[in-house]
């Protein structure tokens, strides 16, 4: 017989031990009116759809992706130089690359709170040491306590511009403020709802060589299920977090359907507007019933519920709208997408007979 050997599990590193599982609601949604995730409730471009019937075959798939194409037009859609961009799977990729690539175990990483919540994930995952800068009572950003929490050890800054979930946008003044505070750090604003705001710090990547910023294909282009984002920086900087990526994490399919995406751009106008509208649209509504909303500037509102928040939510599901019960972050708040000015007449409907 032979001797037996003790095997003993591996060990998770002390950051991951410490880090609570990530586990976001994304069962059973199709065929539901999806007001939850802040995507576009009506799809893509018709033109992404036909690229995929005519381009994508068997030969297609057998080849790896290929990029130095596309990252040229995309950089001349985005405006910047094509060594200025780096593809993304998702803007998750983005921020987990620029963790891996400027924080060490204990470094400190600055984050306002509540905000998007793979900031905090990638950072943890890191080993990062977190410096968690409350937003205030009015859920405005809290720019002085974020400059003062920013110090000579801090590393990585994490801002998400228009914030998630508190749907509110900071001027590109003070983004500029943030980014000289950081002068050892590297800073990153999200855009992932620019299209909804109009403010960009695209056109500062010159003048701050600290400055990263991401864009996603997971919004207002309808691509969430292709996982596509954009990283933007100095060239020294996206060549250094180019070294950390894998040479093909993100898939043919998403850069052609992204490529074709960006060419429609009358499509997306006219669902921005229309999600403005929207917008609009359940202000007024909540505000009839009751329901304070705050100020936004994304495509989508955090409204106030109080104790039945969660009953709220629960019941819009059981007549097929999908919303976020946002209580564990602020509590009593609830997180509704706006999309087409239909889905929330259909919404607010439901809300009257609820409440």
């Amino acid at each position: 017989m032979p001797k037996a050997v003790s095997i003993r599990r591996p060990r998770p590193r002390r950051a991951v031990q410490r880090m609570k599982p990530y586990s976001p609601p994304t069962s059973d949604r199709y065929g539901k009116v999806r007001l939850d995730f802040n995507e576009n409730t009506v799809g893509c471009s018709p033109r992404v759809a036909r690229v995929l019937r005519s381009r994508v075959g068997r030969d297609f798939l057998a080849v790896y992706p290929e990029y130095e194409k596309a990252r040229q037009k995309m950089a001349e859609f985005f405006g910047v130089k094509s060594d200025r961009i780096l593809f993304t799977n998702g803007t998750d990729e983005a921020i987990h690359l620029l963790a891996s690539t400027y924080v060490d175990d204990g470094d400190e990483v600055v984050i306002p709170s509540p905000t998007y919540a793979m900031f905090r994930f990638y950072a943890e995952l890191a080993g990062a040491a977190l410096r968690l800068v409350p937003y205030r009572r009015d859920l405005t950003f809290p720019l002085e306590e974020m400059l003062s929490a920013i110090t000579a050890k801090t590393r990585l800054v994490l801002v998400a511009n228009p914030n998630n979930p508190t749907a509110g946008a900071i001027r590109l003044q003070e983004i500029e403020a943030i980014l000289r505070r950081a002068r050892n750090a590297a800073v990153l604003i999200d855009e992932a709802y620019y299209e909804f705001c109009g403010i960009t710090a695209l056109k500062r990547l010159s003048r701050f060589p600290n400055l990263f910023v991401s864009r996603t294909f997971s919004k207002v282009y309808g691509l969430a299920g292709l996982r596509m984002g954009c990283l933007f920086s100095q060239a020294e900087n996206i060549q250094s977090v180019r070294k950390g990526q894998s040479p093909y994490s993100v898939n043919s399919i998403g850069v052609i359907c992204a490529l074709e995406a960006i060419e429609d751009q009358d499509y997306i106008r006219s669902y921005v507007e229309e999600a403005l509208e929207a917008r609009e649209m359940l202000c007024r509504g909540l505000d009839r019933l009751g329901i304070r909303c705050y100020p936004s500037q994304a495509n989508f509102v955090l409204a106030k519920f109080g104790g039945s928040a969660g009953e709220v939510c629960g019941y819009l599901r059981e007549k097929g709208l999908l919303t976020r019960d946002r209580s564990h972050e602020l509590p009593g708040t609830v997180r509704i997408t706006a999309g087409k000015k239909s889905q929330a007449r259909k919404l607010l409907a439901c809300l009257r007979e609820v409440l």
